[in-house]
C-alpha cells in the first residue's frame, strides 16, 4: 500500500495512492485518517485501509494535488559512508572510513515535501545524496538483527541534501545536514509488505536529467537490519522515526572537479518499487548578515 499526505481544501489529509488517483481517507470515512495513527495502529490499521482500498473510488487527482512529506518523525537519523564505493571516494578526499556505523542527526525541521524547492541558505557547496528512507513502525529497543525488519512500517525516497562547507564546521555533521528544506522525502510511504527485500533496490540521482548516482541497496556496508539493531541497542526507536540508510558514490563533492548544485538545478531521486521525488534548487535568499560569512 502507498500512503500519501496532501493538501485539500486548505487541510493536510492522508490518502491511499492507487493507479487511478488518491483515496482521501477523510472522504471515505476511514476509521483511521492520520498517518501517525496508521503507523501506531500497525497491522490492524492497515487491514482496515485495505478494505477501504478494495471498495472506495479515488477522488483526488494525483497529477494536480500538492503532495506533502509523508512523515513527521520525532527522530531523523542518517548513516554516513555506508556504501563501499562512496566510502572509497570519501577516503580520497581525506575522510577516513569509519570503523563502526557512523551516525548523525538531521534536524526534523529539515524535512520538505517530495516536490518542494531546495533552499540553499547560506551554503555555497550544496550537494545531493539519494537514499532509501526507513520509517519505523514499532517501539523498538534491543532489537536483534534477525528481527529488525519486522519493526519497519514502510519505505520512502529521501534526498540527504548536504551543505558541504557547513558540514565541515563540526565533526558531528548535524548543522551542515540540517538546513531548512534539506530533507526532501516522499513521494509517499510504501508499506513494508510491498518490499520484502529492501536490500535489493536500485536507486538513482539525476541532476538536470544527467545520472550522477546509480547503485543498488545490496551494496550497503551495514544492512538495514544491522542499522536498526545498532541504533536500538543505544536508544529506543519510536513509531514514525525516520532513518536515512546511506548514499552511494557519485556525490558532487567527489567529482573531479567538484560539481555542486546551483539555483535552477532539478534534482530527481528515484528508488525502484517506491517512486521518485524531484526538487528544484531555489535562488538563495540571504539574510542581511549571513552567519558564517564574517
Amino acid at each position: 500500500m502507498k500512503l500519501a499526505r496532501f493538501e485539500r481544501d486548505g487541510q493536510i489529509r492522508t490518502g491511499i495512492v492507487t493507479e487511478s488517483g488518491i483515496i482521501d481517507l477523510a472522504s471515505a470515512n476511514a476509521p483511521v485518517q492520520h498517518l501517525d495513527d496508521i503507523i501506531t495502529g500497525g497491522t490492524a490499521a492497515l487491514d482496515q485501509l485495505a478494505d477501504i482500498a478494495a471498495k472506495a473510488i479515488p477522488d483526488v487527482d494525483l497529477t494536480t494535488v500538492n503532495l506533502r512529506a509523508p512523515v513527521n518523525p520525532r527522530k531523523f537519523l542518517a548513516i554516513g559512508m555506508n556504501y563501499r564505493a562512496h566510502a572509497e571516494e570519501a577516503e580520497k578526499l581525506g575522510y577516513a572510513a569509519p570503523a563502526r556505523q557512523l551516525w548523525f542527526n538531521k534536524q526534523t525541521s529539515a524535512i520538505a515535501g517530495p516536490f518542494d524547492p531546495i533552499e540553499p541558505g547560506v551554503s555555497e557547496q550544496l550537494d545531493y545524496e539519494v537514499e532509501l528512507g526507513v520509517v519505523i513502525g514499532a517501539r523498538s529497543k534491543y532489537v536483534p538483527a534477525e528481527e529488525a525488519l519486522s519493526t519497519i512500517f514502510g519505505y520512502v525516497v529521501l534526498n540527504d541534501v548536504s551543505a558541504r562547507d557547513w558540514q565541515a564546521h563540526s565533526p558531528t555533521f548535524t548543522i551542515g545536514k540540517s538546513f531548512d528544506t534539506h530533507g526532501p522525502v516522499g513521494p509517499w510511504i510504501v508499506t513494508a509488505d510491498e518490499i520484502p527485500d529492501p536490500q535489493n533496490l536500485g536507486l538513482r540521482c539525476l541532476v538536470n536529467g544527467t545520472v550522477r548516482q546509480s547503485s543498488n541497496t545490496s551494496r550497503m556496508i551495514h544492512s538495514i537490519a544491522d542499522q536498526i539493531a545498532y541504533l536500538s541497542s543505544a536508544f529506543t526507536l519510536e513509531p514514525g522515526d525516520l532513518i536515512a540508510t546511506g548514499t552511494p558514490e557519485g556525490v558532487g563533492l567527489a567529482l573531479d572537479p567538484p560539481c555542486f548544485l546551483e539555483p535552477g538545478d532539478r534534482v530527481r531521486c528515484e528508488i525502484d518499487r517506491i517512486g521518485a521525488i524531484e526538487n528544484i534548487v531555489a535562488q538563495p535568499a540571504f539574510p542581511p548578515v549571513a552567519a558564517g560569512r564574517r
